[in-house]
């Protein structure tokens, strides 16, 4: 079995039902800032002190996506961009077999390194194809749903 890349968060369990509950608070009342930057009020009980926490849109954006997640009850993992990764955590972060990723490389589609004889990728590199092979994916998708409505 291959280990996880930097996995942190719950202990490696699920959320509990108290924990999604939090979270789908937490997630509603971020989702519902409409303005620019978000302003959190946080208090901390042991020091008896407030502090003012301002998120840009891009925080606000991915610590509700985060919250969703465990919203569900699902588990999460957080890979940092420079986080060497097995052919395996890649394969599973693309949802495609070992082999296929490995062909992938050998392609040179992917950027790696060999350590010994095995090959690592760089959580960056992997994110890159990811994105073009989506954004690939969804122009694919436009371009069916515009050559059915020709059809209707």
């Amino acid at each position: 079995m291959t280990p996880r890349a930097s996995a942190q968060g719950l202990g490696g369990r699920l959320p509990s039902d108290g924990e999604r509950k939090t979270a789908n608070t937490l997630r509603r009342l971020l989702a519902t800032q409409s303005s620019e930057q978000t302003k959190l009020r946080v208090f901390d009980d042991a020091c008896k002190e407030s502090a003012e926490i301002t998120l840009t849109p891009a925080i606000s954006n991915l610590l509700i996506d985060l919250l969703r997640h465990i919203g569900r009850g699902d588990a999460v993992t957080l890979v940092p961009v420079t986080q060497m990764l097995t052919t395996q955590q890649a394969a599973d972060i693309l949802n495609v077999s070992r082999p296929y990723l490995v062909s992938l490389l050998e392609r040179g589609e992917i950027a790696h390194i060999t350590v010994g004889r095995h090959r690592r990728i760089k959580a960056e590199d992997l994110f890159a194809y990811k994105d073009v092979r989506d954004g690939t994916r969804s122009q694919a998708l436009s371009d069916l749903a515009a050559l059915d409505g020709e059809f209707l």
